[in-house]
C-alpha cells in the first residue's frame, strides 16, 4: 500500500489548503497569498566548496521540493500554487549539468506553474494575485521581494499556522516515516549483528560506519538526525556525540540513529549487549524500560494527555529501582512527588517526528519549574494521526546523581549508594520507537528488531 501511495505526487496542494483553512479559522483573510523560500545553497566558509544543503522543512511541507534557491507562492483565492526555481546559469551547467526545469518541476510536483525566481517580485505584484493579505516567514523573505502593493503583510501568522499543521499527518507522510523505518531496522540489525563477528567491533565508529553505510545502500543519502553510538558508561549521556570511543570491557551499546526519506525522520534507540548477553544488572535495567515502553503503547490513543503517559513510565521506573534496591526508604508515591526518579530518567517520554526528527507543534514548555515536565517535548492531548516517540530510558549518570547523593537528606534519601554502585557500568539504556497515534490506539511504525538476543 506504501508503494502505491508513495508513487503518487507528494501533496503539496493538500498542505497548502490546510495551511489556509488553519488561517480562515483563525479569523484571518481569505483572499491572499502565502510567500515562502526555501533553504540557499551556500559555501563553506573561507571555501570554494558547497556546505550539505538540508532544506528549510516549511518550504519543502508547502511544495515537496528539496532543490535549493527556490520560492513559493500559493493564491489562497483561487487555489494556485506556483513554484519558482532558478533561472538556468550556463556557466554552473559546466560544474554541475543540468538543472531542474519548469517542465520537469511541473512533472514531478503536485504544483500549477513553475516560474524562475527572476519573476517572483513582479508576479507578487501583479493582477494574478489577490493582494488582501500577503503571509510570510521574516527570515524567509529576500531582500528584492515587497509586498507593498497588499493592503496587509502578516509576518507572524504563518510559521505557527504551519508549525501546528504538521502535527497531523496524511497517508503519505506516514508512508514516508515508515519507509524511514524500514531503512532504519536494516541499519540497527546490522550493527548488532557486528558483534557476533570474530574478531568483533574494536571501537564505537565501526557501529557508526555500518549504520550509515546501509542507510545510503538502500537509498536515504542523509541521516535524519547525528546519530548516537555510545558503548558502556557514554550512555549514561542522553545525546553523546563523539562516538569514537574503544569499546573493550564495557558491557553495552546504545544506539539513537535513524534514517531520512525524502526528508521525513525516523528515530530509532536499540540498546543491546556487546558480548551477546547482558549482565545481571543491565538485564535487570532493560527489563524495567521494557515495561515502561510497553505500558505506553498501552495508553496510546488519540486525545490521551502525554503528561499522563510519561507520568506513568515514571511510576514504572520508581517500582523496578525500588525492587532492586537502588532506591529505598519511601513509597513509590513518597519518591515520585520528590521526584527522585528524575535522576535516572532526566527527559521526556518523547516527541512529534516528521520533517524534524524533533517535530513541530509541541508546545513544550522548557522553563517549567518541575524537572519532571521540564524536557517533555509534547505537553497536552495528542491527536489521531500524529507520530510521537516512544522512548523511556534510565541511566547511570556520576554528573546528575551526585548532587541527589550529596543530599542525604533530601531527595538523595531515597538512593542506596551502596546498591548504585554495581549498576554504575550499565551506563543508559533506552528503546525507541516511533508510533501512528490512532483513535483507539496506535500503530508502531519501527520494525528494528528489540530485545532479541535474551
Amino acid at each position: 500500500m506504501d508503494e502505491a501511495i508513495l508513487k503518487s505526487k507528494y501533496p503539496a496542494k493538500s498542505h497548502a489548503r490546510k495551511v489556509a483553512s488553519y488561517l480562515k479559522n483563525k479569523g484571518l483573510s481569505r483572499n491572499g497569498v502565502l510567500y515562502l523560500e526555501g533553504g540557499k545553497s551556500r559555501m563553506h566558509e573561507d571555501s570554494d566548496l558547497e556546505a550539505i544543503f538540508r532544506q528549510r522543512r516549511h518550504f519543502f511541507y508547502l511544495t515537496g521540493v528539496a532543490t535549493p534557491d527556490c520560492s513559493l507562492a500559493y493564491n489562497i483565492t483561487n487555489d494556485h500554487l506556483t513554484l519558482f526555481i532558478p533561472p538556468l546559469d550556463p556557466s554552473s551547467v559546466v560544474w554541475s549539468g543540468l538543472p531542474l526545469s519548469p517542465k520537469d518541476a511541473l512533472e514531478q510536483f503536485d504544483i500549477d506553474s513553475c516560474l524562475t525566481t527572476s519573476e517572483a517580485p513582479s508576479f507578487l505584484t501583479s493582477s494574478q494575485v489577490q493582494k488582501d493579505i500577503a503571509f510570510a516567514i521574516p527570515e524567509c523573505v529576500s531582500q528584492d521581494i515587497t509586498f507593498l502593493s497588499y493592503s496587509t503583510v502578516d509576518l507572524e501568522s504563518l510559521k505557527p499556522a504551519i508549525d501546528e499543521c504538521r502535527v497531523v499527518k496524511d497517508d503519505y507522510e506516514i508512508a514516508l516515516i515508515r519507509q524511514a523505518n524500514k531503512i532504519s531496522a536494516v541499519a540497527h540489525k546490522a550493527c548488532m549483528d557486528l558483534v557476533k563477528q570474530n574478531p568483533g567491533p574494536q571501537n564505537e565508529r565501526e557501529f557508526q560506519a555500518i549504520f550509515t553505510s546501509h542507510c545510503i545502500a538502500l537509498g536515504s543519502s542523509q541521516l535524519a538526525y547525528s546519530g548516537i553510538f555510545a558503548s558502556g558508561t557514554n550512555a549514561a549521556t542522553l545525546h553523546y556525540v563523539h562516538n569514537n570511543q574503544w569499546i573493550s570491557g564495557r558491557q553495552n551499546m546504545l544506539i539513537d540513529a535513524g534514517a531520512e526519506a525524502s526528508c521525513y525522520s525516523s528515530d530509532v534507540t536499540r540498546t543491546f549487549p556487546l558480548t551477546g548477553k547482558f549482565t545481571e544488572e543491565s538485564r535487570a535495567i532493560y527489563s524495567i524500560v521494557e515495561k515502561m515502553q510497553n505500558r505506553a503503547f498501552a495508553m496510546c490513543k488519540a486525545g490521551m494527555k502525554w503528561e499522563d503517559l510519561h507520568m506513568e513510565t515514571h511510576r514504572i521506573a520508581i517500582r523496578g529501582l525500588l525492587n532492586l534496591g537502588i532506591l529505598r526508604g519511601g513509597t513509590e508515591d513518597e519518591i515520585f512527588e520528590n521526584r527522585t526518579s528524575v535522576a535516572f530518567y532526566p527527559h521526556g517520554l518523547g516527541h512529534y517526528m516528521g520533517l524534524d526528527t524533533h517535530d513541530t507543534g509541541g508546545n513544550a514548555n522548557y522553563s517549567d519549574p518541575d524537572p519532571m515536565f521540564a524536557y517533555l517535548r509534547v505537553r497536552g492531548t495528542v491527536p489521531a494521526g500524529a507520530v510521537i516517540t516512544v522512548e523511556p530510558g534510565i541511566y547511570f549518570c556520576e554528573f546528575i546523581l551526585q548532587p541527589y547523593l550529596d543530599d542525604e537528606k533530601g531527595k538523595g534519601r531515597f538512593i542506596d549508594k551502596k546498591v548504585l554502585e554495581k549498576y554504575w557500568d550499565v551506563g543508559g539504556v533506552r528503546i525507541e520507537d516511533n508510533v501512528l497515534i490512532t483513535k483507539d490506539g496506535c500503530e508502531n511504525l519501527t520494525s528494528a528488531e528489540k530485545g532479541v538476543w535474551e
